[in-house]
């Protein structure tokens, strides 16, 4: 059986070097992530990443597929990636002081069956200037970042307090990943596969 990652993310593949797994392959899921109608973040995370891999197992039904999402939450509003500067703007006005919420899924599709997992960190930044905001506006790291920022970069000089796994911020909570690849969250797989 392959080993499959039903994501491009590099911060998802450097976070799997970080353990020693290797994907055998890397299969992108493109899916509409768009959430449901009244759906909480935790269940909206959970439903993405179940439906990339099982995107993914419908070509690959033999392997073992590992696919991921990640959604950051301020209040009821959840905050996804942004569609261009001004919303990455609104973003970081909205969390600057105040505390928010990071929801991973984690899901591993094998042929004996799937299984989810989400996982939540509390992340509260400081209060942000405008010349913060403008600044990390213009290295432009906010692109493709869920909520407009990368933890692991500029706007680690943002975070006040973290409570919960640093790894899930980034995009993949590690512990939860080997857990659920090892078998000790249920049989999925065994380490010798």
């Amino acid at each position: 059986m392959a080993f499959i990652l039903a994501s491009a993310s590099p911060r998802r593949i450097e976070l799997l070097g970080q353990i020693g797994r290797q994907p055998d392959a890397i299969i992108p899921a493109d899916i509409d992530e768009t959430p449901q109608l009244a759906e909480s973040p935790k269940a909206l995370v959970s439903r993405l990443a179940l439906a990339k891999a099982n995107v993914v197992a419908e070509s690959h039904g033999r392997d073992i597929i590992l696919a991921a999402d990640t959604v950051v939450a301020c209040g009821r509003r959840i905050l996804p990636k942004p569609k261009n500067e001004q919303e990455a703007k609104r973003y970081l006005t909205l969390l600057s002081g105040r505390r928010h919420r990071v929801y991973g899924g984690i899901a591993v599709v094998t042929p004996h069956g799937a299984r989810v997992r989400s996982v939540m960190t509390q992340v509260t930044f400081k209060r942000l200037s405008p010349a913060e905001i403008g600044s990390y506006l213009a290295s432009e790291e906010w692109r493709d970042k869920a909520g407009a920022y990368a933890i692991q970069g500029r706007a680690a000089s943002f975070v006040k307090q973290i409570n919960g796994s640093y790894s899930n911020v980034v995009g993949l909570c590690l512990y939860v990943t080997e857990a659920m690849l090892a078998g000790s969250l249920g049989p999925v797989l065994n380490a010798d596969d």
